[in-house]
This record gives structure tokens, sequence and C-alpha cells, in this order.
């Protein structure tokens, strides 16, 4: 009786365990997400003008620091700060007044040189003679031609003492060493300078001015027959002002340096502006604006809010089999709305343009049309 109930007692507990398990089995997976609705535009290939747009520097071509070549006290300043200056103005006097005494006096003892040395010149002719008809004693010849040049030496020396004088005579007036604009003075009136030392000034052409880019060494080819086929009509070359202004005035490229920067990969271009109302400074940071040399050509362009960045790399979903596929995308210039896409597309590709927060790869979606 007892072995009876003990085994109707586990057959229930198998029973239980059974009932439980089934149950578990039972429960129904998760709902699929349903489909993305999005709206996809076909891209194509369009025409397009667009520039490519470089960081620039505003420079002159010629910039000249004025240091004193004397020394003395300021005694003359012959201009307005920042006013252009014509090539061979007075700029400044540095005392004249010792300069101009020192110069006389040396012109002085050259002359006295000279008459010394006409009067040696003349004893040794009558020595010489003299002595040809046995009428002196030879020493005395020998004396008067040692004396001559004696004379002549002191007139050597008394001339570079005038070339010295008149040197500084002349250093103590500073010229514009060219056309240009003329700085803030650093020193005034009755300040006492130092031969090559104490800056006075700086003087910088002003017209015409050059901007400075530096191009990926990639890109040497195209500047460079760009170079070749200069015309500032073209209006291949502009530049626009830290605002977005552009600048009228349409330039050219100057020069392009030796060498490629082997740190930065970069090689500097120097392209060269009109500057007639002096709108250009030097210093000033603008932008060149170089229209490409492929602006008549066809592009594959996207609208640009179809571009998702991620981890700082460029993806475009495609609408394909009712799915979106996330394709890489490697991209140029922006146009307005749109934007070049250089490669991961194909013309005709039917790209998702709203609603690409919420994708994934592969994510459903149901299709719009624009």
């Amino acid at each position: 009786m007892i072995m009876k109930k003990t085994i109707t007692y586990v057959f229930l507990l198998g029973l239980t365990g059974t009932v439980t398990l089934t149950s578990c089995n039972s429960t129904p997976p998760p709902a699929a997400p349903p489909p993305v609705p999005v709206n996809v535009y076909k891209i194509s290939k369009q025409s397009a003008v667009y520039m490519d747009t470089y960081p620039a520097t505003v420079t002159p071509l010629n910039q000249v620091d004025l240091k004193a070549q004397v020394t003395g006290y300021i005694t003359g300043i012959y201009f307005t700060d920042g006013q252009h200056v014509t090539k061979g103005q007075k700029l400044y006097d540095i005392d004249r007044l010792q300069y101009q005494a020192t110069y006389d006096n040396a012109v002085a003892n050259l002359n006295v040189a000279k008459s010394n040395q006409e009067k040696a010149q003349q004893d040794a002719t009558r020595y010489t003679d003299l002595l040809k008809q046995d009428a002196v004693a030879k020493q005395l010849v020998d004396h008067a031609i040692a004396d001559l040049q004696s004379s002549k030496m002191q007139v050597a020396a008394a001339n570079a003492t005038v070339a010295r004088a008149a040197s500084d005579l002349k250093y103590a007036t500073i010229y514009a060493p060219f056309d240009g604009t003329i700085g803030i003075s650093l020193v005034k009136s009755g300040t006492l300078v130092t031969a090559n030392q104490t800056q006075l000034n700086t003087v910088s052409s002003d017209n015409p001015m050059a901007a400075d880019i530096a191009i990926d060494q990639h890109e040497i080819p195209r500047f460079v027959g760009l170079q070749l086929h200069n015309n500032p009509a073209d209006s291949v070359f502009t530049l626009a002002f830290s605002d977005n202004t552009v600048y009228p005035q349409t330039g050219a490229i100057s020069l392009m340096d030796r060498a490629v920067d082997p740190l930065t990969g970069t090689i500097k271009v120097r392209l060269v502006f009109p500057n007639p109302q002096g709108f250009l400074k030097a210093g000033m940071n603008s932008n060149i604006r170089v229209k490409n040399n492929g602006a008549d050509s066809t592009f594959l362009m996207a609208p640009y809010k179809a571009v998702v960045e991620q981890l700082g790399e460029n993806f475009i979903f495609v609408a394909s089999n009712n799915k979106a596929i996330q394709h890489k995308v490697i991209l140029g210039t922006r146009i307005n709305d749109k934007i070049i896409v250089k490669s991961g597309l194909n013309e005709g590709d039917s790209i998702i343009i709203d609603g690409v927060q919420k994708l994934r790869d592969s994510t459903a979606i149901t299709l719009g049309h624009k």
C-alpha cells in the first residue's frame, strides 16, 4: 500500500514538469520591425561649374626693412605714416651736418695729398734729368723717387677716406627703394639711431599684390597647365575676403616654388592680383577660388542631405530590393544643395534622401520617389 502511493507521486511530478516545458516552448518570437518609409532620388550626371578653395595670405611682391646705416640723431622725417611713396623719395635724414663736415675735411686732405704728389713728381723729374748730366748725386734722385711713391700712397689713402665719408653722407639720407606703401615710423625726430641695428620703417610694394597658397603635390600637373595658359580674363583665379565678398580683380599664377615640402607633401603657389585701389593689404587672410578645370564636364551629383557621416567617413544608402544598402562614397565639392560623388555610386542608382537617420545597412524600407 505504501509503494503504490509513492509511484503515483513520481508520476505527477513528471507530468507537472512536462506541462511546464511545453508552456515555455510555445512563446511566439518577437515581431519584425515594420519597413521604414523613405523617399528616393535617382542620381544622374549633371553639368556644373564650381570652385576649389584654398586658404591664402596676401603678401607684397617686394618688401624692405629700412635700417640706419650710420649712427646719429634723426633730424628729418619727410613722409606721412602709411602713405604711398615713389622710388627715390626722401624719407629720413640722420644728422647730415656731421657727415657733411667729415666729407668736406676728407676732400680737403685729398687736395693736400694731391698737391704734395705734384711737388714730389716735379722733384723726381728734375733730379732724374740732372742725374743724366751727372749734376746731382744718385742718392738724391733715389730719395726724390721714394718721396713720390709715398705721396702717391697718401693720395690713394685720401681717396679711400673721401669715398668712405661720401658713403656715410649718402647713407645719412634714406630714400624709398621702390614705389610702394610705407608703414608707421618706428623712430621720431631726435631719436638716436645706431648703424646696422636700428630699424626705421618698412616699405612694401602695393600694386600688384601676391597671394600664396599651398597645394597638394598631386595637383601640380593641374596647376602647371593653368600656369601655361594664364589668362586673367578667364576668371580662373578669384580672391574672396573673410566675409565671403569676392575681390573684383582676377589673378594669374606668378610662380610655383622650387620644391615640395617633404613634411606636408605640399608646394607653394604664388598668384598675382592687380591692386589699383589698395584694397589688398599685406598679411590679409583670404581664400583663393580656382575654377575647376573640368567645369565644362558632367559630374555624378547627389543631394547633400542623403550623405551620412560616420567616424570621418561618408555613406549614402541605395534602395535595392526593398532594402537600404549602405555605400561608402568619396565626395567632391558641394554645390548649393548637391554634392559631387567621385566614387561609390553609379549613374541611375536610387539613393535614399529622407529618413536616413532611421536606417542601418540592409534595413527594410518602403519606397517613395523623388
